[in-house]
């Protein structure tokens, strides 16, 4: 039986025990944003290393960074002479909140259906477990064919801060001929799907203060300026009627879609009710004079992620608070520069603000957009992998999301990423109910057994 077929078989045969050691994964708490739960990092961190050492990995390390920490490892086919490949993954997931809003506890992973529910099932807890069980399946096959190395970080939830900078400085040490980052998705459970660009990320907090303290609206309302006032007011007006934003200079670098790509866009069953039915909204909205496709992954965007200011309590309290907040993101296209927009969002707000309010802009996030050379051999393997598990050819599509390490892998180390990942538009990414598509996620491991095999000619 040829080694391939032995490591599908050896996947098929240990489902149930791949599917119980991605629950002890998804137990741990590890959300990367809270201090509290900084144990809980450490011994996510800790079972990547040990389920490393199974894999028979070498030079496994727990690298420190200023916040949470960096688990690297290498495996080594004995032939220098065959690829290299970096498996990127993050072991850190998004708050659980509002915890009541789910239907079983978020960190006791719980099957109903075809589905595994828990906060990082799909994001991205499960696919690091398809890469080790695709890893494992062809070690029980015989040699593994190509060499690798494995990156995973703990802060992708609170935008990677020590990421480029931890790259930069182990730049020998990460050298590789491509990385395999499957932290993506699938447009639906029989449609295989490559992504091969991203829209990058600014993001920004914007403080308004007023007067010194909270005043009683009573006695002073009418008499001085109100920040909540004045924020919601800057805030409506950063769109117009057809949803285009009005920063200055925004849309000046914006690269046009190519004609080719527009065709290609144009065949993906991602039509209006695919879009309903995925979000649950009552009606879309967005930039006129482009697809529901194009306005989800090809063009810029700029929303509200929160806002605070007063009193936010239960029942009344009439005061006029002197302190108002808002968080804004923009989802950037090729060519924009995060920088450029900081630069653009400061001169609206110096343009609209008035005399009464002092303003601060505090970045959280910066990077560009990016993309993947369609034409790499690890796309092809990608593509070939996908092709034998589905049955199709897989369709290729831009992402809306920003993956910043995509483009630090390639800025820094000259790696092209081979985007790939098995969950759906569905699975309640960052929301409550997060959950995987049990199917899927076993198709994926297949998908990342052939994946690596085809590495090799």
């Amino acid at each position: 039986m040829p080694s391939r077929t032995q490591a599908i078989h050896f996947a098929h045969q240990n489902q149930t025990r791949f599917l119980d050691e991605m629950k002890d994964l998804l137990s741990i708490p590890s959300i990367s944003t809270d201090p509290e739960r900084i144990p809980d990092i450490q011994q996510a961190a800790e079972w990547l290393m040990a389920e490393l050492k199974k894999r028979q990995c070498t030079n496994i390390q727990l690298m420190q960074t200023p916040k949470h920490p960096i688990v690297f490892a290498e495996l080594n086919c004995g032939d220098a002479s065959r690829p290299t490949v970096l498996v990127y993954g993050h072991y850190d997931v998004q708050p659980a909140d509002p915890l009541e809003l789910w239907q079983s506890a978020p960190f006791s992973p719980e099957i109903r259906g075809e589905h595994i529910f828990a906060r990082g099932a799909s994001d991205m807890k499960g696919q690091i477990i398809a890469c080790l069980k695709a890893i494992e399946s062809i070690q029980a096959a015989g040699e593994f064919p190509v060499n690798l190395k494995f990156l995973f970080e703990g802060e992708e939830e609170i935008g990677s801060p020590n990421l480029e900078p931890f790259i930069r400085s182990h730049v020998e040490l990460l050298k590789s001929d491509m990385a395999l980052n499957p932290d993506s998705g699938m447009i639906a459970a029989d449609i295989p799907t490559v992504v091969y660009g991203l829209r990058g990320l600014a993001y920004f907090e914007i403080r308004l203060r007023g007067q010194a303290t909270d005043l009683h609206s009573g006695l002073w309302g009418g008499v001085v300026e109100n920040p909540a006032n004045v924020l919601a007011s800057l805030i409506a007006g950063m769109k117009d009627a057809d949803h285009r934003v009005t920063l200055p200079g925004f849309y000046d670098r914006v690269r046009p879609l190519a004609e080719k790509e527009k065709v290609e866009m144009s065949r993906l069953p991602m039509d209006e009710a695919y879009y309903l039915q995925s979000t649950g909204a009552l009606a879309l909205a967005g930039e006129k004079g482009y697809s529901w496709v194009e306005l989800a992954s090809t063009r810029p965007t700029l929303d509200v992620n929160g806002l605070y200011s007063g009193f936010t309590g239960e029942g009344s309290k009439t005061v006029i608070p002197c302190y108002a907040m808002a968080k804004v993101s923009m989802r950037l296209v090729p060519d924009q520069d995060p920088e450029e927009i900081r630069q653009s969002l400061v001169k609206y707000i110096e343009a609209h603000i008035p005399a009464t309010m002092t303003y601060e802009v505090v970045v959280h996030a910066g990077n560009p957009a990016s993309f993947t050379d369609l034409n790499t051999p690890g796309v092809k393997a990608l593509e070939a992998a996908l092709a034998t598990v589905y049955g199709k050819q897989p369709v290729f599509k831009r992402e809306g999301g920003s993956i910043p390490v995509v483009l630090h892998m390639k800025r820094l180390l000259g790696a092209e990423s081979i985007l790939t990942g098995f969950g759906l538009p569905d699975d309640n990414l960052h929301a409550p109910n997060e959950h995987l598509n049990l199917p899927n996620w076993f198709r994926g491991i297949d998908t990342l057994i052939h994946f690596f095999y085809n590495l090799v000619k």
